[in-house]
């Protein structure tokens, strides 16, 4: 299934979607809204049966060839750049980089191999195994902080329900945050993994104090640095 915005001038966004139905506020790389705001057109491939519970827990390899059929086509659409909605799909940077010929970020974790005494914020701590973190080459002795498993945030996504406690699933992911720098104290560049984090991007900011960086700020980095 495909979606897409109206006909724009402005750079087009290849975005590979989970197949899901939780709620998604702007910032989320799954919102339109997210590219509306920062001048970009957007095109959604939907991967039919990609939950998150087969992407992140079940790490299901037979996705991988809808994954590729979608960047495929993403870039046959004419977009300029192809991202996902969801930061374990790292462990495919490279097989979905060499399928097309446009820029491929698949996760936020890229940022950790640009980032002096990074730290990650993770949706699920127990699934982001060595195979994820090398697709995005990840420093091998970064930081790595979970939601809480069941929290409001990690059981939503996970169970894929409609309906979220937004000011729940904010005070999850800065609660993640705080207990990465609890235990981490030498982390100054915060890097949330999940691409349904950004939303909370200022919080977790304004609670921390330090700098924090998402799939959103990646997106857009890397558009500004492309000559389009």
């Amino acid at each position: 299934m495909q979606s897409t915005m109206a006909p724009s001038p402005h750079p087009l966004v290849g975005v590979i979607l989970l197949d899901t139905r939780f709620p998604r506020l702007p910032g989320d790389i799954g919102q339109a809204l997210t590219y509306a705001r920062a001048g970009l057109a957007v095109r959604f491939e939907r991967v039919p049966q990609a939950s998150a519970q087969r992407v992140v827990r079940q790490a299901d390899p037979s996705l991988l060839q809808p994954f590729v059929n979608a960047a495929q086509s993403l870039e046959q659409a004419g977009a300029v750049l192809i991202t996902t909605s969801c930061g374990f799909l790292a462990r495919y940077q490279a097989v979905l980089q060499a399928a097309v010929s446009v820029p491929v970020l698949s996760s936020s974790l890229l940022w950790c191999r640009q980032l002096p005494a990074s730290g990650i914020v993770t949706f699920d701590a127990s699934s982001l195994t060595t195979d994820v973190l090398d697709g995005a080459d990840v420093p091998l002795d970064t930081p790595i902080s979970g939601l809480e498993p069941g929290c409001e945030m990690h059981r939503v996504i996970l169970e894929d329900h409609t309906e979220m406690d937004r000011e729940q699933a904010q005070r999850d992911v800065v609660n993640a945050s705080l207990k990465l720098l609890e235990q981490h104290p030498q982390v100054q560049e915060i890097v949330l993994e999940c691409a349904n984090m950004p939303p909370y991007r200022e919080a977790v900011a304004q609670a921390t104090g330090r700098r924090v960086h998402d799939l959103e700020t990646l997106l857009i980095k890397q558009v500004r640095t492309m000559r389009l």
